[in-house]
């Protein structure tokens, strides 16, 4: 294993002894190590050469403690809104002496109207739909910035339905990158941020996955 690597596994065993919050929905730290840990390497090319990055929803700190492990350089954010999650996750950090990430409680559009369009990367995984990913992270990103998320079979619908209305946000239309093998339908979905995000957003919290902004 790489130093990384090994760093990983023990923040899988940690994940898997956690009995604060349910961390991940996957049990054992063989299974998170491979089938949740590994799953975000991919996201790593995505990253930005310096700067902030944040991982919204971020749960047990999926993808953002791996960003945090793979690029010391750069400055990691989680999000989540369950303290106890938080609480959690601080704890892990902390045990596997990882200097370059915050965690935060907050819901996301709380969070971005006091910290407006300042980071480089927004990601999510496992968060919502692709529509509502963008509304949310949108807001959090600097132009010539990035938004991604993890996608699976899904994911056309979830586009196909937003159709052409990504540049409301600020954005570009998504590039669907896939990965694990032919026969795999999980995806990143990325998209540029073209433009600043406008005034309207951040939205009232909770309005963007019941009153989607394209509709």
């Amino acid at each position: 294993m790489s130093p990384q690597e090994s760093t990983l596994y023990r923040y899988a065993g940690l994940l898997a002894s956690c009995t604060r919050a349910r961390l991940t929905g996957t049990r054992g730290a063989d299974e998170i190590f491979s089938l949740q840990i590994m799953d975000c390497l991919p996201s790593l090319e995505f990253l930005p050469e310096h700067g902030r990055v944040i991982d919204v929803g971020s749960g047990g700190g999926l993808p953002g403690v791996v960003w945090a492990v793979y690029r010391p350089d750069l400055s990691v954010t989680l999000l989540d809104s369950i303290n106890k999650k938080c609480i959690a996750v601080r704890e892990i950090i902390d045990a596997l002496n990882i200097t370059n990430v915050e965690v935060v409680c907050s819901r996301s559009e709380d969070y971005a109207r006091t910290n407006r369009e300042i980071f480089s990367v927004a990601g999510a995984r496992a968060l919502s739909s692709a529509g509502v990913v963008a509304e949310l992270l949108s807001p959090l990103v600097v132009k010539d910035g990035r938004v991604l998320t993890f996608k699976g079979e899904k994911v056309n619908d979830e586009i196909s339905c937003v159709g052409k209305n990504w540049k409301k946000l600020g954005l570009s239309e998504p590039s669907l990158h896939y990965y694990g093998g032919d026969d795999s339908s999980k995806c990143i979905v990325t998209w540029e941020k073209l433009k600043n995000c406008p005034a309207m957003f951040p939205r009232r919290t909770g309005l963007a996955g019941t009153k989607f902004f394209w509709e």
